[in-house]
């Protein structure tokens, strides 16, 4: 059997038998999107397939540094860091490349963490997409930069002077891919070979930057896949002695790295419901309805998807990333680009999410939002025809500037809070307030060259 074809407990167990293994690897993911797993050797992985197991809560109670939140509930010193409760989930089942016959299934955190769980949190928008007859299918498409680079030199160097793989401008390269072809398809059957087919792969604007579209799928395995392709890939490219980057902004020289969310909805027979001949723009109601209440819930949903201090130095003016909660038709200067097309093509690309966003939550909130329009079928504004950037758009569409600022909103949000849960939005504030605190604790370079002689 192949790992492909695992859909339960006792598939995941016999195949992992077939390939005489004594370990397999788990995982499960943070709030940030960071991959936090482990070796389990065979006979606790057949319990655990039934059973489930116990994972250090600590995971869900630090930052992505390993520091301690210091102000949230679900976890912490006043609990004692217990085990949470932990699933496996067979349907996950996939090869590892680079080692051998290796398997990997992901886990989903269960008992009082699943409220906080970012997996989990998906899950519910995705049954709630359910009970209102819709089935989701989305995919997932990253910018990367690569860097010629070690995880020790890039510490040596202080993160200064960093040497990208290639140079200069050179979108759409031929000559790029051409030159580095083994690389790019090695790449390429790796991903494919843990079950995250590459849609498309080319170079981006900017020195060594890549990006990749995963193909499309149903929405939960459409997140599994962005979230296993970040890791993947760092891991990948490491092995190849290059550092991958997904962090929105790594100068300011050069355009952010996006982490766009593609969605569309069918019925429950599978049938496109996006797509109305008749209509404008061949946008159903539906259509409308979902992408109104995307744009108009942006703003205050907008941590989930620019979840990092530094995901808000890509969300400026003339570097194809949004600044207000816009939307058009086959408009690359809006955060919601409508992509029309044959019914099974036609649906919304969500762009204000951030290559270092929780693939997980920024589906989340794509999808939330969206299905919130429909129930209330929400009208989106006009459409923006032209450059977005030189227009001037209702206070109510502005997005917040700062990471603090876009808590605040999450905080604030009835809409989020009658989506997502009080629990995962008191949690996932705190740990975002928390990360604005810390970057607040350090002294820039941009300070020390502004201010030390000078002022």
């Amino acid at each position: 059997m192949e790992p492909s074809e695992v859909k339960t407990a006792e598939q995941a167990l016999a195949v992992v038998d077939e390939r005489r293994l004594s370990h397999v690897k788990v995982g499960v993911f943070d709030i940030d999107g960071i991959l936090r797993g482990k070796w389990m050797g065979r006979d606790k992985f057949a319990g655990a397939l039934n059973k489930g197991f116990g994972f250090c809560d600590v995971v869900l109670g630090w930052d992505s540094n390993d520091q301690l939140y210091d102000n949230v509930q679900v976890t912490g010193w006043h609990t004692g860091y217990p085990d949470a409760e932990v699933r496996l989930l067979p349907e996950t089942c996939r090869e590892v490349p680079f080692e051998g016959d290796m398997l990997f299934l992901l886990g989903e955190f269960a008992g009082k963490w699943e409220a906080v769980c970012p997996r989990a949190t998906l899950r519910r928008m995705i049954d709630k997409a359910a009970g209102m007859g819709f089935g989701v299918k989305a995919a997932c498409e990253y910018e990367f930069f690569l860097f010629d680079e070690t995880p020790d030199s890039v510490r040596a160097k202080n993160y200064k002077d960093l040497k990208p793989l290639t140079p200069g401008f050179f979108g759409y390269s031929a000559l790029r891919s051409s030159v580095h072809a083994d690389l790019h398809l090695s790449f390429i059957e790796a991903m494919e070979q843990m079950g995250i087919p590459i849609e498309g792969l080319h170079t981006e604007t900017g020195p060594g930057v890549m990006e990749a579209a995963i193909q499309v799928c149903d929405a939960l395995e459409a997140a599994d896949r962005g979230a296993l392709f970040k890791t993947f890939a760092k891991v990948f490219f490491q092995r190849h002695e290059i550092m991958a980057t997904f962090m929105s902004k790594w100068s300011m020289n050069y355009p952010g790295q996006s982490g766009h969310v593609h969605l569309s909805l069918t019925d429950a027979k599978g049938r496109p419901v996006f797509h109305d001949a008749k209509a404008a723009d061949t946008m159903s109601d539906t259509m409308r309805w979902f992408v109104g209440g995307q744009q108009a819930l942006m703003p205050e949903l907008l941590a989930m998807t620019a979840s990092t201090v530094n995901a808000y130095t890509r969300l400026i003016p003339g570097f194809w990333a949004p600044t207000d909660s816009t939307w058009g038709v086959e408009n690359r200067t809006t955060a919601l680009r409508v992509i029309t097309g044959s019914p099974a093509a036609q649906r919304v690309e969500y762009r204000v999410a951030s290559a270092d966003s929780n693939p997980y939550l920024a589906m989340a909130a794509a999808l939330g939002s969206g299905l919130w329009g429909i129930e209330n079928r929400v009208e989106p504004g006009p459409a923006v025809v032209g450059n977005a950037y030189d227009r001037k758009h209702p206070a109510r569409l502005a997005l917040p500037r700062t990471l603090w600022d876009a808590a605040q909103r999450l905080k604030k949000s009835k809409a989020g809070r009658a989506l997502f849960g009080d629990a995962f939005v008191e949690h996932f504030v705190a740990t975002r307030e928390w990360e604005e605190r810390e970057f607040r604790r350090h002294v820039t370079d941009w300070e020390m060259q502004r201010y030390f002689e000078i002022i």
